[in-house]
């Protein structure tokens, strides 16, 4: 710790410096050169707040404070407020006292004439606007106690114990903590790295000597992004390579999507620029010793670096490495075991080969779009979760559960839970704005609708929507500006019992535009044929459109520059329980009741592009049994399929985790593509960002559980 705050003190003082602040840095110079613990000092803060008390200076005393809860109490959990504000009361009180005590009335009329905004709401300092005008309050009752040292004692102890625990570390401290660690990480993943080629080199090499070992590369190897200049550095170390190799780029940014490569020229491949064994190696015979040795190395590597590795070496040797050897070369003697997938497929040419994940007829698919490089889990839930979305910029999440408690989390680096919203009634919705993305938006069943800032955490205002259709069962932001799309329902059913439809009667409903500026309502959408409650809402990318799903069974798209009904279709037998626009805009998808993935063109009203069945675990109603007959059956109320940043594959829900489909133009209209896994409980919502380098999808269940699967895509 002494080193760190010495090197925060040297960047102190280069900022001084840089804004000319000369006797600023004398004073500091001198403070440091009296200081001897290096460390943190609460003593000096507790100093410094009895020095404001001492010398009556009310200003001074209230900015230090709130300094402090800026930079350190707004950081904490909820249920620490409760302290922070009874800390701040004594202090407050330790103020006054001092001031009586001294024969100071004037400061004391002032303190309560500075404070009566602010306190005289609250009843913990009701009594106390008397205290100026009591002949003798130190013998008062109420007031009694707090006139005695030993009352003191104990809030200057209480607040020296908080504050240590409190600020442990300052930020610019863990920062430098933070930036050794990751250089010690990154020079131990390089030595590992080296040793790693080295040993993947002696393994595959067939034979030592110095012939060169020509490869014939298939296509999607040949149009690679090259190695970078690091690993390249690392390559070289260990094999011998002609002056001839060009200078490359990032391997492993052929595993991001298009739109994030950086361009750059296809490598032209020499035979003088293909590695060779080094001679005289020797090679150990053992396959088995050489993958013991891999794994004991990749298990001493940390954190993202890690994965890097872990999915280069355990999920691409076996398949790719095979692939880069032409059948020739490995019908001359070599022993090679080719990998699982293509052990009972007969032999195919070089170029027609596919190094991808296995089909469930025990043949060869497409080469896999995703690989899953982790999975962590939020468990901070303790009831089923209804709703788990990201912000736009794919920094926080903010999750929902049938309790009504709301947390905001961040994963990236690590995940923390940034706030806990508790709410005194049901909450239904919730929906992230998109400008501000720190904004929340919470729906709830008595008719109101919460605008909370997760950064200052606290509750902007409220919106009262409808008092005749209170529960808010959808919420949708427009992207390009401030307002936003409520839908509010009624609380029961309407209808006549004879008739016995095949589906209940849909309840009654309204489609609302509020502007967030002016907390007022702008207009009330026509719902044709009848006021139906809405379900699911959905914005274009620029606001232009909005696509939602009803009760009845019908969707209906909205020009929303003119704010009228473009088109509505029935889509679903039963309720429309999600909805989304697709990639291009030109089509949009929906599940429904039925359990039906359905694409429809928005050009041609009620025109299916294509049309899926699911199982009832990927549409709902989910069911969650237990021991002794316990039941709980859940309606979906969060989204229930989202798509990656190209539009091409889809995320869904299953009992056991999410699934990841890729979209066809044929039949089945849905590929399977990768499994997630993780859950032991049903997932019921889903989403999908794509703000990062790699995607991120997350998947909750009935059981409180959120996993977020880290991704990285293939792209050939």
């Amino acid at each position: 710790m002494a080193s760190a705050v010495e090197r925060t003190d040297e960047h102190v003082r280069e900022y001084l410096t840089y804004r000319g602040f000369t006797n600023t840095l004398k004073h500091l110079d001198n403070e440091i050169k009296a200081d001897k613990e290096k460390g943190f000092r609460v003593d000096k803060i507790i100093e410094q707040l009895q020095q404001f008390v001492q010398s009556f200076d009310l200003f001074s005393l209230k900015e230090y404070w709130l300094y402090l809860d800026r930079r350190l109490f707004c950081r904490l959990e909820d249920v620490y407020k409760s302290t922070v504000n009874k800390l701040r009361t004594s202090l407050y009180r330790y103020y006054v006292i001092n001031t009586i005590q001294r024969g100071n009335l004037e400061k004391t009329q002032e303190f309560f004439q500075k404070q009566a905004l602010e306190l005289q709401g609250q009843p913990e300092w009701r009594d106390w606007f008397m205290l100026p005008f009591l002949p003798s309050p130190e013998q008062n009752p109420a007031f009694l106690p707090y006139f005695s040292r030993q009352w003191a004692d104990t809030f200057l102890v209480s607040l020296h114990n908080f504050l240590s625990v409190l600020f442990q570390c300052p930020l610019l401290l863990s920062f430098d903590a933070e930036v050794q660690r990751m250089t010690s990480l990154m020079e131990e993943n390089e030595q590992l790295h080296q040793q790693l080629f080295a040993m993947q080199t002696e393994s595959r090499d067939p034979k030592a000597g110095d012939g060169v070992i020509l490869h014939k590369l298939p296509p999607y190897v040949q149009n690679m992004d090259r190695l970078g200049d690091t690993e390249l550095d690392l390559v070289s170390s260990q094999r011998a390579v002609s002056t001839t190799t060009p200078p490359s780029r990032n391997f492993f940014s052929t595993f991001l999507p298009q739109g994030r490569r950086t361009p750059g020229k296809t490598p032209q491949m020499t035979p003088g620029a293909l590695p060779s064994h080094p001679p005289g190696a020797k090679r150990d015979p053992s396959a088995n010793q050489v993958k013991a040795q891999t794994r004991n190395i990749q298990t001493g590597l940390k954190g993202h670096l890690w994965i890097k590795l872990d999915v280069l070496f355990s999920k691409l040797t076996s398949s790719f490495f095979f692939c880069l050897q032409t059948p020739e070369r490995r019908g001359e003697g070599e022993d090679v075991d080719p990998p699982t997938e293509t052990s009972s497929k007969p032999a195919e040419a070089p170029n027609q080969r596919s190094c991808g994940a296995e089909t469930a007829d025990g043949g060869l698919s497409v080469e896999q779009a995703f690989i899953k490089l982790s999975q962590e889990e939020y468990g901070e839930h303790h009831s089923s979760i209804m709703h788990c979305r990201v912000d736009c910029s794919g920094r926080r999440v903010a999750s929902l559960d049938v309790d009504g408690v709301i947390k905001v989390w961040s994963f990236n680096p690590v995940m923390q839970t940034k706030a806990t919203i508790m709410s005194k009634s049901p909450l239904l919705s919730l929906e992230w704005a998109a400008k501000p993305d720190r904004l929340l938006l919470l729906g709830s069943g008595v008719g109101t609708v919460r605008l909370y800032d997760t950064d200052a955490k606290k509750n902007l205002y409220e919106m009262n929507i409808d008092e005749t259709h209170p529960r808010i069962l959808s919420l949708a932001c427009s992207p390009s500006g401030s307002s936003f799309v409520c839908s509010a329902a009624a609380l029961s059913r309407s209808g006549s019992v004879e008739s016995a439809p095949p589906h209940p009667v849909p309840v009654s409903g309204q489609l609302l535009l509020w502007d967030t500026k002016t907390v007022k309502q702008q207009l009330q959408f026509s719902l044709e044929p009848d006021p139906v409650a809405i379900n699911c809402t959905a914005f274009n990318h620029n606001g232009n459109l909005l696509v939602t799903g009803a009760a009845d069974g019908v969707i209906r798209l909205f020009d929303m520059q003119r704010f009228e009904s473009a088109m509505s279709w029935r889509a679903h037998e039963g309720e429309v329980y999600s909805v989304e626009f697709s990639y291009d805009e030109n089509t949009v998808f929906s599940i429904g009741e039925d359990g039906k993935f359905i694409q429809w063109n928005i050009h041609r009203c009620g025109v299916k592009q294509s049309e899926q069945v699911l199982p009832q675990d990927a549409t709902g109603p989910f069911v969650l049994s237990g021991y002794s007959g316990y039941k709980q059956v859940q309606v979906p109320r969060g989204r229930l399929f989202a798509f990656d940043s190209e539009g091409q594959h889809v995320l869904t829900c299953s009992s056991t985790g999410g699934l990841i489909y890729r979209l066809t133009s044929g039949e089945p209209a849905l590929e399977r593509v990768l499994s997630l896994g993780g859950h032991k409980a049903p997932v019921v919502t889903v989403d999908w960002s794509s703000a990062l380098d790699c995607g991120t999808c997350l998947t909750a269940s009935m059981d409180g559980k959120i996993k977020l699967s880290t991704l990285l895509a293939q792209k050939s």
